[in-house]
């Protein structure tokens, strides 16, 4: 391989430090207040107004310009594509939600049209979410279990659920903690507060997803087999749940069960028909209409209900429900729950909107999505909806179907709406099982995020922790408190990383002005007598003790017994002084010597001080011990900011070097930084930006340009 062409440049300038680049770039010292602030932000002009109101009410902004030529025809196919897909899928995802199936049909109307008026993504798919819905469903049978509506039946003379009282109280739980996970967002999307979501990492949300995938499988057996297990709650509710319906699978409803295996096999055939005839079919074919409509024309031809026990959907009113206030006596009990539900939607919506929007050239707001889903969730909840986010499934059809803008979500809705009003009642007959295989089904996307452990393994072993914890917690502490201790063990992870940094020495790449670690080249050379230190994080009170430690090991020699030794020495000589001068003053007065005469010499010595008549005496500096270097440099570049105790241990560590003679010299700090250290104390009458240097090269420079002032001094003895 030919070797690059490397290009050679000269650059010749001062050294400079903090103070000399100060002066040379005239440093503002003026800063905009905090009043000043608050008033620029409340200040009101027409631009201005105008500009908030198409931030605000997106669609005021895009859709007058709508080309109908090139956007309507993919639109429609899209939105009527989604709308069939919004169907079976709202139904299922009801039953994770433990509302009647219905009320999924309402969450994919109500809110996708406010997400089409305020939503900033042309692509998502706003509607009904399987990790939503299984998160919903443990508030819901906290608050609303089955053993709050037990009734006594007289002709069975047995306790029965009594079905509307539970539905209805479900709903309203439904209901209160969707409007307040809504407000949630909103708040946070007016205070600016779209960049929670960075504290989701990708690892994070993976492993929450596979997790919460778990807990919608496990919840969806009782349907699959026909039994009735007691749903638990809180930590190790999964377990709970699993080890009873390992208990109940005896009473296996067999009917339930072979309808369970024939819908599932026949999904995932038609799906694998369905991937592979993807290229030559304009749109994907409809399986889950398709296998619902199936599922319902035979349940009603066999009477699979009524013969075999098979469970169904059961009613489905017709029409929309009036808009009704949520119970606001449940909101102190949902609150936890609705913030959990507020951060997991957003940090879905965000992420899936931001990857669409690379690829197809725009910008999506985070805060204004946190608006536009806020008030999705909040109006969905006066409706009796449940909380909303966006779904792979259908954003991927979406997006592939050629949609192109918000109004493919707006046309799905207007399916929903035509399904909900005139054909929903054709699917009372549809056995539940069937909207479980579609579940488990569709989930196959989540279970192959297992694949990632592996991946991350060879890429970065601390993302495949987050990930492996992330799902553990999630699995054994349910959806909502694993939320929560995953985010904390993420940041703790943080955390660890910036405590234990690489701390490094660094060297000079041969005739550049270029410096890498000392371990890590094989051409990098160390400056003769300069120690440049490295640290590959910012220094804070979790790691300052620890730089200064590593400063020590790596520097070769051990600070604090040269600093004993020295106050040893210096505690030693003054107990000799202190000796000598009493003998001193004892000799002078048996020598009728004035005590206020007595001489340095005399002290040292006691004796007398002896007349030298040809030579001054002049004193100079014991010699610096080669062993020691003469500059130390911290290379402070990747430190972005500096605490209280971050500031004290650079001033330690400046003053317990200086005392034995070695400079210590701070290169590459940010602006922050500086003021940092100015704030904190660090300068003082004798200690100024003259050792902040721009760069470590200008603090070698600097170094090596004093040596050769130092070196070039001579100290002679003058005669009188």
């Amino acid at each position: 391989m030919a070797e690059r062409r490397r290009m050679g440049y000269s650059m010749h300038r001062k050294i400079l430090d903090e103070g000399a680049v100060d002066e040379m770039a005239e440093k503002s010292d003026s800063k905009t207040s905090l009043s000043e602030k608050v008033k620029k932000s409340m200040r009101c002009s027409g631009p201005r107004l105008k500009n908030c109101l198409l931030g605000t009410v997106p669609v005021v902004s895009w859709l007058p310009r709508y080309s109908i030529r090139e956007n309507a025809l993919g639109d429609l196919i899209s939105g009527i594509s989604v709308g069939i897909m919004q169907l079976p899928q709202g139904m299922a995802y009801a039953l994770l939600a433990a509302v009647p199936p219905v009320f999924g049909l309402y969450s994919s109307f109500y809110p996708v049209l406010i997400y089409f008026i305020f939503g900033t993504s042309k692509h998502i798919s706003i509607g009904t979410y399987a990790v939503m819905s299984v998160m919903i469903g443990g508030v819901i049978e906290r608050l609303a279990p089955d053993s709050n509506f037990m009734i006594w039946d007289n002709e069975t003379n047995s306790s029965i659920i009594d079905v509307t009282s539970r539905d209805a109280e479900r709903v309203r739980v439904a209901a209160a903690v969707t409007f307040i996970s809504g407000l949630f967002q909103i708040v946070l999307g007016l205070v600016q507060f779209g960049f929670v979501v960075t504290y989701l990492s990708e690892p994070l949300v993976r492993g929450y997803t596979t997790g919460a995938a778990i807990h919608v499988i496990v919840s969806q057996l009782k349907y699959t087999f026909g039994i009735s297990p007691v749903r638990h709650s809180g930590p190790f509710s999964l377990i709970y749940t699993v080890l009873e319906v390992c208990y109940l699978l005896p009473q296996t409803n067999v009917g339930t069960l072979v309808v369970s295996i024939v819908a599932i096999i026949g999904l995932i055939l038609a799906k694998e028909l369905n991937a592979y005839l993807s290229k030559k079919l304009p749109i994907p074919i409809p399986v889950e209409l398709l296998g619902i409509v199936i599922a319902t024309v035979v349940s009603w031809q066999v009477d699979l209900n009524g013969k075999y026990g098979v469970d169904v959907v059961g009613l489905i009113p017709s029409g929309l429900q009036p808009p009704a206030l949520p119970a606001v006596s449940l909101f102190g009990q949902v609150i936890g729950d609705a913030f959990a539900l507020a951060v997991v939607g957003y940090g879905i919506a965000i992420s899936l909107g931001r990857i669409f929007a690379l690829k197809y050239g725009y910008s999506v707001d985070s805060n204004q999505e946190l608006i536009a889903l806020g008030l999705s969730n909040s109006v969905g909840g006066f409706f009796q909806c449940f909380a909303i986010s966006c779904s792979m499934s259908r954003t991927m059809v979406q997006e592939s179907t050629g949609g192109k803008t918000q109004v493919a979500g707006a046309l799905s809705a207007i399916v929903i709406l035509f399904i909900t009003l005139w054909i929903g009642a054709l699917f009372e007959d549809l056995p539940k099982a069937v909207l479980a295989a579609i579940i488990f089904v569709n989930l196959h996307g989540m279970m192959k995020q297992f694949m990632d452990i592996p991946a991350l393994w060879k890429s970065n072993k601390v993302d495949m922790v987050v990930w492996v914890v992330t799902f553990i917690l999630t699995v054994l502490f349910n959806p909502d408190l694993g939320l929560a201790a995953s985010i904390g063990f993420s940041m703790l992870t943080v955390i660890f990383r910036t405590q234990l940094p690489q701390y490094s020495l660094l060297g000079q790449v041969p005739d550049t002005d270029i410096y890498r670690p000392l371990e890590d080249y094989n051409q990098v050379r160390q400056v003769p007598g300069i120690l440049i230190f490295h640290s590959s994080a910012t220094l804070y009170f979790a790691n300052a003790e620890m730089y200064q430690d590593a400063l020590a090991k790596k520097s070769g020699f051990n600070i604090t017994k040269i600093l004993s030794a020295k106050k040893k020495l210096e505690a030693k000589r003054k107990r000799h002084e202190k000796k000598n001068a009493k003998k001193a003053k004892k000799a002078a007065k048996n020598n009728a010597v004035d005590p206020g005469k007595v001489t340095r010499d005399m002290i040292f010595t006691g004796e007398p001080e002896k007349e030298e008549k040809d030579i001054a005496i002049i004193e100079i500096d014991a010699e610096h011990d080669p062993s020691l270097p003469r500059a130390i440099i911290l290379d402070l570049s990747p430190v972005n900011f500096l605490d209280t105790v971050g500031v004290k241990t650079l001033r330690r560590i400046r003053n317990d070097y200086e005392e034995i003679g070695v400079e210590v010299l701070l290169a590459g700090c940010q602006t922050g930084v500086v003021d940092n250290l100015q704030t904190g104390g660090f300068f003082n009458e004798k200690v100024t930006k003259s050792c902040l240097f721009y760069t470590v090269h200008d603090a070698v420079l600097h170094c090596q340009s004093s040596r050769k002032l130092s070196q070039d001094k001579e100290i002679t003895a003058t005669h009188f």
